[in-house]
Order: structure tokens, then C-alpha cells, then sequence
């Protein structure tokens, strides 16, 4: 067994917005971001923890713990910190052919209810080393620690030929003054600003989040504040206001027990073409796509769909290039209603595309993320009435991150598949996960099984969505040179 000594130290100080997702877990939905990465050949045990040890420690937040008191939440060394603790291994029950991805769904949607120890850093990894020729390997990470932007940067660090992690002290003085002062010239300043120098003003909406992450860019002249503090002022009123999105099966009070599912890669080059015929963005695409299939599913259901909508928060990072490595949470959130009662691939994604637009400017996800940084300034209590605001509108979680373009390797093994879920908050209980990877995007779903009992129901019906709308693509008129 494998034992890290390391003296303690003076606890950290965690930020706020990382203090509100310490403090949101509830038994129906733990802030957990989950993922499974898939190997072929197999991985061994020894050589993963060593790899490990070596790569994801040098990020003080893998091997500190949380304390919690009066004054907040700090990070602190964990004086009994063991690598066997957080790298364990896993056996799945025997299945018949076809069965072990089946057998590793299950074993997903266990750890995902499973609670991190509090005692110990919050996270864990958990290696099937026998899985389809090869290895799976879990992943477990609190959402206090990092979000997922960052955690792609973090975990790809392990691959072989990774870059490695940058120094504890340049972590330890951005995971402190850094996250705070981001948080400060981000988005307390601009809106300081704002109060005092353009109270009353109105105008037009356009630039406004760029303007806020860079507030010393375009921001000369009354009338650019004007325009800001108006944008600002909509989109706090839109948050504020938003109304019930429809009353289907998918929304109510998550359960004890969650369902994932995931399928296989539809190939990134076909979405592209498809999005470049119809003059819209990818994004535009997946997410009619997504639409498309909740509401297939639904219908399959004998549920009518027609003219109904679901509203899912899409996260929006809000971090730069250069601070891809910095752990931490720096992410809004913006609502995005989709149409699932269309019917027609192509009305549905011009559709999708129109409310992506409209969104385009928008100060929302900055506002959130102020939100939540609120929130962990508050008592718990105060908190989850805060955040309920979010919850009791919202069927779904949608997020779309954008992976390795080229296949990686891990202690000489191919990663062939990779697949996350974010956690959902409050009373939502349906997470949808896109993730591009080695040329492929893949979908995955978690859902509480209290709603969704089969989210390979709904996992089924993506691929055919996609057909429908590239042979549509393929029948409309071509004009050539």
C-alpha cells in the first residue's frame, strides 16, 4: 500500500462559488462530476496509481481535504492521505455477450449515488481492469474542485505526453487571490461601474458579455454603459422571471437511484457538413438532435408532445486559454428552451438556431455565476432557496465539451471511448452530456430513475434524429458554382 506523508498546513480559503457546490449535494443529486474512460489493451493497477501520483498530485486539490466552519470552507492537507484509497479497483459482475457494457452502465449509476468521504480529498478513481478486451476506468470529482473545462486540462495531463501540471505555488496563489480577484474584476467591478456611472441609462444590447470579461475594452463612453447596465437588466429580469417550462414525465422530484447511458460516436465530420448545408453552428445541430429524441421518446410513451418545451441550462465557460489549468469553478449558465414538440428536423433546428441567436449578447451566464458566488455567502438554508430559482424551471442539464481531436494514449494504451455527466441540481433530474473526441461526438444521459427509468430509451433515438436530418440535408436544393 502506497502512503503519501505530507505535514498539514494552513488551510486555504475556498472560494465562494466553489463553497456553493461543496454545499449543494442532496441525496437525489450529488455535485459529482462522473466519467468513464475506456482502454484497449487493459491498464494495470500499480502503474495507474504511480501514474497518478506523479501527474494529478501535483494539484494541491487532489490531495487536500475540506474543513468546515464558522468562517467558511478551507482546503487543508490530509495528513492520512493513501493513493489506494482514491485509486481502487473494481470487478463487474459477469454478464453474457454484450452484457459488460450494460454491467459498467450499472456500476456508473451506483458510484454516481455513492457519496464521496468527506474525510478524505473528493475524489476517486475506479479501474475495471478486465472490460471488453481491455480496462474501464471510472471517474469520481467533486464539482467544488473543479468544473469541466478545467477537469479536461486536468485529467488529459495524465495521457501519455500530457503537459505537466503547473507548479503548487503558481496553483496555490491562483486558487486563492487569484479566483477571488477573477471574480472581482470579472464581475464585481463592471457591475460597480455600471451603478454609479449609468443609472437610468438604456440603449441595445449586443456585446455585453464580452464587455463584462473585458470591461476595460469598448466601454469609453456613456452609451456603452448605457447598452450594458440595459442587457444587464433584461437578462436579470429574464433569470429572475423565467416560468415553468412543460409538465412532461421528465420533471418532478429526483429519486435514490440514477440510470446512464451512452452511445457510439456519430462522426464529427458528418455533423459539420450537415450544419454547413443548413447555415448553422454544430452546436445548433446536436442540440435540435437532442431535442428531437426527448421528444421521440416521449412519444414512444404514447405522451403528446406537440407544442410543449423543456428548458436545460447549458454551462458557459467563462475562462480563458491560458486558465484552462486553473482548478476552481468559472462557468455561467444560460437557459436555452428546446422546441421537442417539433416534429420536422429541419423547422426544428432553424428553430433551435433562432433562440441560439437570441441569447448571442447575452449577460446571463455571468449573472449566474454571480449567483452562485452569492449563494456560498449565504446560510444553507438561504442558499438552496436562492438556487431552487433555477431548479423548479429546469428539466435538464445540457453541456457540450470539446475533447482531444486525436486518439490518446495512457501507459501505452489507446483511450478509445470517453464520456462524463455533470451533476444536476435541485429537483432536475436529467443530465445530457456531448462530448467531441477523436473526430466522433458522442451522447450520454443520466436520469433520475424515478423519471426516466430507460435513458438508453432516449439515448436510442439519437443516431435516428441525425439520419433524418442528414438525408433531409442530402434532398434539399444544391447550388453549384
Amino acid at each position: 500500500m502506497v502512503t503519501r506523508n505530507v505535514a498539514r498546513s494552513v488551510g486555504e480559503r475556498m472560494t465562494k462559488v466553489d463553497t456553493a457546490w461543496l454545499r449543494m449535494d442532496l441525496p437525489g443529486n450529488l455535485m459529482m462530476i462522473v466519467g468513464v474512460w475506456t482502454f484497449k489493451p487493459g491498464i494495470r493497477y500499480p502503474e495507474l496509481c504511480q501514474r497518478v501520483e506523479e501527474r494529478l498530485l501535483r494539484y494541491n486539490r487532489f490531495h487536500q481535504r475540506v474543513e468546515e466552519g464558522a468562517a467558511g470552507a478551507v482546503w487543508s492537507e490530509d495528513p492520512r492521505f493513501d493513493i489506494c484509497r482514491h485509486v481502487v479497483r473494481e470487478k463487474l459482475p459477469r454478464r453474457g455477450k454484450g452484457g459488460q457494457q450494460a454491467a459498467l452502465q450499472a456500476r456508473v449509476a451506483e458510484l454516481a449515488m455513492r457519496p464521496l468521504d468527506r474525510r478524505h480529498p473528493l475524489w476517486q478513481f475506479h479501474l475495471v481492469e478486465d472490460y471488453q478486451g481491455g480496462s474501464a476506468l471510472i471517474a469520481r470529482i467533486h464539482h467544488c474542485i473543479a468544473d469541466g473545462i478545467a477537469l479536461i486540462s486536468v485529467t488529459m495531463s495524465l495521457m501519455d505526453g500530457g503537459a505537466l501540471p503547473p507548479r503548487r505555488e503558481r496553483e496555490r496563489r491562483q486558487a486563492t487571490a487569484g479566483a477571488e480577484d477573477w471574480f472581482t474584476q470579472t464581475l464585481v467591478k463592471p457591475f460597480a461601474d455600471i451603478a454609479l456611472k449609468a443609472l437610468g441609462a438604456a440603449g441595445a444590447g449586443g456585446r455585453s458579455l464580452g464587455l463584462l470579461r473585458d470591461p476595460q475594452k469598448g466601454m469609453a463612453g456613456t452609451l456603452g454603459l448605457g447598452r450594458l447596465a440595459w442587457q444587464v437588466g433584461c437578462d436579470a429580469a429574464a433569470l429572475a422571471l423565467m416560468p415553468d417550462d412543460s409538465a412532461t414525465r421528465l420533471k418532478g422530484k429526483p429519486g435514490a437511484t440514477k440510470r446512464v447511458a451512452w452511445c457510439e460516436p456519430i462522426p464529427l465530420d458528418e455533423v459539420k457538413a450537415v450544419s454547413k448545408a443548413l447555415d448553422c453552428s454544430v452546436n445548433d445541430v446536436l442540440l435540435s438532435c437532442i431535442a428531437g429524441a426527448i421528444g421521440a421518446y416521449l412519444q414512444s410513451l404514447g405522451d403528446a408532445t406537440r407544442g410543449q418545451e423543456i428548458r436545460a441550462m447549458i454551462p458557459v465557460n467563462l475562462r480563458t486559454a491560458e486558465h484552462a489549468h486553473d482548478l476552481g469553478n468559472r462557468f455561467g449558465l444560460v437557459p436555452l428552451v428546446l422546441p421537442i414538440g417539433i416534429d420536422n428536423p429541419v423547422e426544428r433546428v432553424y428553430e433551435v438556431r433562432r433562440r441560439m441567436n437570441a441569447l448571442k449578447g447575452s449577460t446571463q451566464p455571468l449573472l449566474a455565476f454571480g449567483l452562485l458566488a452569492l449563494a456560498g455567502l449565504m446560510i444553507k438554508p438561504a442558499q438552496d432557496a436562492l438556487l431552487n430559482m433555477f431548479g423548479k424551471t429546469t428539466t435538464a442539464v445540457v453541456t457540450n465539451v470539446p475533447g482531444p481531436r486525436e486518439k490518446l494514449k495512457l501507459l501505452g494504451s489507446t483511450l478509445d471511448e470517453c464520456m462524463f455527466w455533470v451533476p444536476q441540481s435541485g429537483d432536475v433530474g436529467l443530465g445530457i452530456s456531448i462530448l467531441s473526441y477523436a473526430g466522433g461526438v458522442q451522447f450520454g444521459v443520466i436520469s433520475a430513475t424515478s423519471l426516466c427509468p430507460e435513458p438508453q430509451q432516449i439515448i436510442d433515438e439519437f443516431e435516428p434524429e441525425f439520419a433524418k436530418l442528414s438525408l433531409l440535408t442530402l434532398m434539399l436544393p444544391w447550388h453549384g458554382d
